[in-house]
């Protein structure tokens, strides 16, 4: 399901590039988040946002390089890092017109909402209780608090909505550390997240390192099973869906030149390949 985005003008003003901010938040520990958080190639920051929860702060801003659309970056981010892990990746973004979030849960098809500067909702009612479902939010509560965010609301403009957003995830175990505003810069994110105590940079150490940091972590959770060594039809299984999915996602990301949609189809790619070269070495009897 994916939220339909009205053609805004103006992406490409100095203001509208200003007013760009991100987060990733992922329903899994630090610890957990670093090693799959190094595939994408970006450097980021890193700090907890809940007891169960991480979240990522982008040091770069690749959004605003070629009139590439925040959301259409953090889409793609968010869906490279829930690739292949057991929890979910919740991207939240804005600019001058428009704010929303895209939840990235495995190889389940995004789900995401948008809101206009003005607070306009502009997507699917359905949309939200995908959402709720897919994070295991109250049936009742949270999805009423939900539906109010879709419904027309003069005095609500897009960052009030985004509050709003981010009070139901309270709910869920969320908590922001001070100052990850909805609707400040980019600049000012950073800048709040290099003073935590717990902060971590992550930067890219080479495929080397960050698929074996990977694996360890994948190894210890839920997800061993299905690894390249454990022999299981399943795992064969998952390593051909991977080259299947990460195929037209790559050639997706070269058509619209999208560098989230690349590294997405690039993890899948190499993920899928590395479990069927690794279960050709390794015959089974």
């Amino acid at each position: 399901m994916r939220t339909n985005r009205p053609s805004v003008g103006g992406m490409s003003t100095e203001n509208s590039q200003g007013a760009r901010g991100a987060l990733l938040l992922c329903r899994a520990d630090p610890d957990s988040v670093a090693p799959v958080a190094q595939l994408l190639r970006e450097r980021m920051l890193l700090t907890s946002a809940g007891p169960e929860w991480s979240v990522l702060v982008p040091e770069g801003k690749p959004w605003t390089h070629g009139g590439e659309p925040v959301d259409r970056v953090l889409t793609g981010w968010a869906t490279a890092l829930a690739v292949g892990v057991p929890w979910p990746v919740l991207a939240v973004w804005w600019d001058a017109d428009r704010s929303g979030y895209t939840l990235a849960v495995g190889f389940r098809r995004t789900v995401g909402y948008v809101w206009l500067a003005n607070g306009t909702p502009v997507g699917e009612d359905e949309a939200m209780r995908t959402f709720a479902a897919r994070l295991g939010l109250d049936p009742v509560l949270d999805t009423q608090s939900l539906d109010d965010l879709t419904r027309p609301d003069p005095e609500a403009d897009a960052r009030a909505r985004m509050r709003g957003l981010l009070a139901v995830l309270t709910r869920a175990g969320v908590t922001l550390p001070a100052g990850f505003v909805p609707g400040e810069p980019a600049d000012r994110l950073r800048e709040a997240a290099r003073v935590q105590p717990d902060v971590q940079r992550i930067e890219w150490t080479g495929w080397r390192g960050a698929v074996r940091s990977e694996l360890d972590v994948l190894e210890r959770g839920r997800l061993g099973p299905w690894l390249p060594w454990a022999g299981t039809p399943r795992a064969r299984a998952l390593a051909t869906a991977q080259l299947l999915a990460g195929l037209p996602l790559t050639a997706w990301g070269l058509h619209r030149r999208s560098p989230g949609w690349l590294v997405a189809g690039g993890l899948l790619l190499a993920h899928g390949a590395l479990g069927l070269l690794y279960d050709l070495a390794h015959p089974r009897d």
